[in-house]
C-alpha cells in the first residue's frame, strides 16, 4: 500500500526525465538510415508480426499504436519498418537498451542526486544545483538565454500561440517572483543543459518534468513530447490535478483505484477534494488515507534516493494460451536459461560495481485445468541467493514446487512430472537486496605471495575491511563472497599489480586446518621454549610457530596439548583466516625499537640447525619477548625475500646459502612456508 510521507519543503527542485521511445531511438543509433522513417521495435515472437513494444513518433501520427501487432501496424501504415529485439536464450534480450540507458544515466547525475527509475527513466534532485545559480547567477541577471529554456512549456501561463515565448522568458526573468519559482527557473536552465548534454553525446532526446515533487515530476514530463520539458509552478498544481483521471496517478492504477471508483464515485483526481482525511482514513486506514488526501493536493514527500545503478536484477518469460508450461521438465528448461542470464548479469554487476544480492525470488502466474476462471495466485517464492548458475537453478525448482505445491494444495501427484492439471502463463527470477561491497576489499589469497607476486610489503594489510565482506550477508550470498574473494584478482588492494596464481582451497576448511596444525606442532614449541631465555615472571609471551601463533604463560610453564590448543582457539577463533594475520609472527615486520636491539645484541641471535633439514631462528631483545621460528629452506620462495624488511633480509639470505643438509623428512605442506613455495600444487 502506498505509504503517506510529509514533503520536507515546497522548495524542492525535482526533475522527471523520461526518454522518447527509447528502444527505436537505440534501433535508429545502430541503423542510421531508419532515422525519420515510421519504426517500431516488435517482440521476436513472429506470430502476427509480433507484438509491438515502442513506436517512434513518425509512426503514431499514422494512427500506430503499442496495442498492435506487426501485421497490422503495416495495414495501417505501410511504409513502417519493425525492427525485431535481440534473441538470447529463447527469449528477449534487452542488454543492449540496459547499457544505453546507462550512458544517459552517467550524464544526467552530473547535476545533482540521481535516481535510476527504469531503463529509460530518471529522477533528479537539483535542489543544491538550483540554490547555487539563484545565489551566483539569477536567471533575471542573464542578457542570453539559451532557446531550448525558451521552448520550456510554463503551466499556467496564458498567452496567444506567437506570443507563448515570450511569456515564457518573461516568467523565467521576473525579479519579483517568489523563491519557489525562482528554483523552478533555474531548475528550467539546468534541465534544458543536461538534455541537451544527453543528445549530443548518446544521440537521443528525451522530454522532462520539472516540480517540487517527484509525483507532479513525472506528470508533468508526459505533457509535452518529443523533446521537450515542461515546468509545473506552485500555483499551477490545483489545475493540472483536478482533471486526472484517478486510474492515471501512480500506485492508483489497480485494486485501490478501483475502489475509489466503484465505492466512492471518484473518476478524477478532482473528485477526490470533496472527502476529509478522516473520511479517507476510516475507509482506507490511516496511513492510505492520508497518503490519498496528501496527493489530491500535490503533496508527495517521496525523496529521490541516490540510485545510479537498477537495485534489483529479472528474467522471465510469458507462455500464453496454449503454450503454457505443464510440466516439471518444462519448467525446469526454462528456469534452466533464466538461471543462466541472472548469473551472468549478477557476475558482471560485482565486477563492475562491487556489488552482491541477497535475495532470489521466483513468481509465476498459472491457472488450474479444472479451475480456468479461478482468482487464486501462484505465490512468490524468496530465498537466500547463491551465486552460480546451478546453485541459482536448483533454489529455482525449490522454490517453484513449494509454490506449486501451495498453488494446488493438494498431494504430490498434483505437480509430478506429465501433471496437465495446471498451466504456468508467466515465470520468472529476480535477485534483489543488492548491497555494496565494502571498499578496499581484494582478494585476501594475494597475501600468500607466488613468484610471479610484487606486491609491496609497505601495504597494510586491511582485515577488518575484508572480514565485514566476507559475513557481509547472512542471507547465502557469503558463501559465494567467500568463493569470490579466492579467485585470480587483477588488482593487488591499491597498487593494482597483477598477480597470477591464488589457493583454490576455501577459507573455511584453511581456518580449521590451521587449529589442527596449531595442536600438532605444540611439541615442538616445547622445544623451542628450551632453548630460549627466561622472561620475567608472569609476562606473556608469543611462540610463532610456522603459520601458528600460542599464547605462554612464563609463571606457568609449559601448559598441556589439551590447554594450548583451548588457549589458541580463544585467541584466533574459527570464524575466519584473518585473525591468523593479526598475531605475531615471523614475517611481522619488527618493530624500531626491536630492530636497533637485533643490531646491538646480535651476540644473542643465532641460527640453529634443526632436525628436519631448516634453520630455526631465535632473536633474543633485553626487555622483549623472543620470537621462535622455523623454517623449510628448500621450500622458501626467494621473490618473499624481497618484501621482507631489511634487517630480516639479511639474516634469511644468510639461511638460504647453500649448505649441508640433513635429509628432508618432514611432510610436504605440513608448514605456512610450504604456500610460500613457487613449485607447490594447489
Amino acid at each position: 500500500m502506498p505509504v503517506a510521507r510529509p514533503e520536507s519543503s515546497d522548495s524542492r527542485v525535482i526533475a522527471h526525465v523520461d526518454m522518447d521511445c527509447f528502444y527505436v531511438q537505440v534501433e535508429q543509433r545502430k541503423q542510421p538510415e531508419l532515422r525519420g522513417h515510421p519504426t517500431a521495435v516488435v517482440q521476436y515472437n513472429a506470430w502476427k508480426g509480433g507484438g509491438l513494444i515502442a513506436v517512434s513518433y513518425e509512426a503514431r501520427s499514422f494512427g500506430v499504436k503499442r496495442s498492435m501487432r506487426g501485421d497490422e501496424a503495416k495495414s495501417v501504415c505501410p511504409e513502417i519498418q519493425l525492427v525485431r529485439v535481440p534473441v538470447a536464450r529463447g527469449k528477449a534480450d534487452l542488454s543492449i537498451y540496459r547499457n544505453a540507458g546507462s550512458e544517459v544515466v552517467a550524464i544526467l547525475s552530473r547535476k545533482g542526486r540521481c535516481e535510476r527509475a527504469s531503463i529509460d527513466e530518471v529522477y533528479l534532485d537539483l535542489t543544491d544545483a538550483a540554490e547555487k545559480m539563484l545565489s551566483e547567477t539569477p536567471p533575471e541577471s542573464l542578457e542570453v538565454i539559451d532557446d531550448e529554456v525558451i521552448k520550456s512549456h510554463v503551466l499556467g501561463i496564458s498567452a496567444e500561440p506567437s506570443d507563448v515565448r515570450q511569456a515564457v522568458r518573461e516568467w523565467i526573468c521576473r525579479s519579483n517572483a517568489d523563491r519557489r519559482d525562482k528554483l523552478l527557473a533555474c531548475g528550467a536552465f539546468i534541465v534544458a543543459e543536461l538534455r541537451m548534454q544527453v543528445l549530443k553525446e548518446t544521440q537521443f532526446s528525451c522530454s522532462a518534468g520539472i516540480a517540487h515533487n517527484k509525483m507532479l515530476a513525472k506528470l508533468a514530463s508526459g505533457m509535452n513530447k518529443p523533446a521537450q520539458q515542461t515546468v509545473v509552478p506552485f500555483v499551477s498544481i490545483k489545475s493540472l490535478l483536478e482533471p486526472l483521471p484517478i486510474r492515471k496517478m501512480k500506485q492508483l492504477g489497480g485494486k485501490l483505484g478501483c475502489s475509489l471508483q466503484d465505492d466512492l464515485g471518484v473518476n478524477t483526481v478532482g473528485d477526490l477534494l470533496q472527502f476529509s482525511e478522516g473520511r479517507l482514513q476510516e475507509r482506507y486506514g490511516i496511513n492510505t488515507g492520508t497518503w490519498l488526501w496528501n496527493i489530491a493536493r500535490g503533496i508527495n514527500g517521496d525523496e529521490v534516493e541516490s540510485r545510479v545503478l537498477p537495485k534489483s536484477h529479472g528474467t522471465g518469460k510469458t507462455f500464453p494460451g496454449l503454450n503454457c508450461l505443464k510440466t516439471i521438465a518444462a519448467i525446469e528448461r526454462w528456469l534452466s536459461k533464466f538461471s543462466e542470464e541472472l548469473a551472468e548479469r549478477l557476475e558482471v554487476d560485482l565486477e563492475q560495481n562491487k556489488r552482491i544480492a541477497q535475495t532470489l525470488t521466483l513468481h509465476a502466474s498459472a491457472h488450474k485445468a479444472t479451475e480456468s476462471q479461478s482468482q487464486k495466485k501462484f505465490p512468490s517464492k524468496s530465498c537466500p541467493l547463491r551465486y552460480g548458475t546451478t546453485k541459482i537453478l536448483e533454489d529455482a525448482l525449490n522454490l517453484f514446487q513449494a509454490g506449486l505445491r501451495e498453488y494446488l494444495s493438494s498431494s504430490s501427484k498434483a505437480y509430478g512430472n506429465g501433471c496437465s492439471g495446471w498451466g504456468i502463463t508467466n515465470l520468472s527470477l529476480s535477485a534483489s537486496k543488492i548491497v555494496d561491497i565494502p571498499s578496499g576489499t581484494c582478494s585476501i589469497m594475494k597475501y600468500f605471495h607466488t613468484q610471479d607476486q610484487s606486491c609491496s610489503s609497505t601495504k597494510e594489510f586491511n582485515d577488518k575491511e575484508i572480514f565485514e565482506a566476507a559475513t557481509l550477508s547472512t542471507s547465502g550470498s557469503e558463501s559465494y563472497l567467500m568463493k569470490h574473494l579466492q579467485e585470480p584478482q587483477t588488482e593487488c588492494h591499491e597498487d593494482g599489480t597483477k598477480m597470477n596464481t591464488l589457493m583454490q582451497t576455501h577459507l573455511e576448511d584453511e581456518s580449521r586446518m590451521f587449529e589442527d596444525k596449531a595442536c600438532a606442532q605444540t611439541n615442538f614449541s616445547r622445544e623451542i621454549s628450551s632453548l630460549s631465555t627466561p622472561v620475567k615472571k608472569n609476562e606473556p609471551q608469543l611462540d610463532s610457530v610456522g603459520e601458528d601463533a600460542v599464547i605462554k604463560d612464563a609463571a606457568g610453564g609449559n601448559r598441556s596439548r589439551d590447554q594450548k590448543g583451548k588457549a589458541l582457539k580463544e585467541k584466533q577463533g574459527t570464524s575466519s583466516i584473518l585473525q591468523f594475520f593479526q598475531t605475531k609472527n615471523c614475517f611481522q615486520e619488527p618493530k624500531e625499537e626491536s630492530v636497533n636491539d637485533m643490531q646491538e645484541t646480535t651476540e644473542s641471535s643465532c641460527s640453529v640447525p634443526s632436525e628436519s633439514g631448516g634453520i630455526r631462528s631465535l632473536h633474543r631483545g633485553a626487555d622483549q619477548s623472543r620470537v621462535d621460528c622455523i623454517y623449510k629452506i628448500d621450500e622458501i620462495d626467494p621473490n618473499v625475500v624481497d618484501e621482507l624488511p631489511r634487517e630480516i633480509q639479511e639474516e634469511v639470505r644468510a639461511w638460504l646459502r647453500p649448505q649441508k643438509r640433513a635429509n628432508n623428512t618432514m611432510r610436504r605442506g605440513s608448514s605456512i612456508t610450504h604456500y610460500f613455495s613457487p613449485n607447490k600444487n594447489l
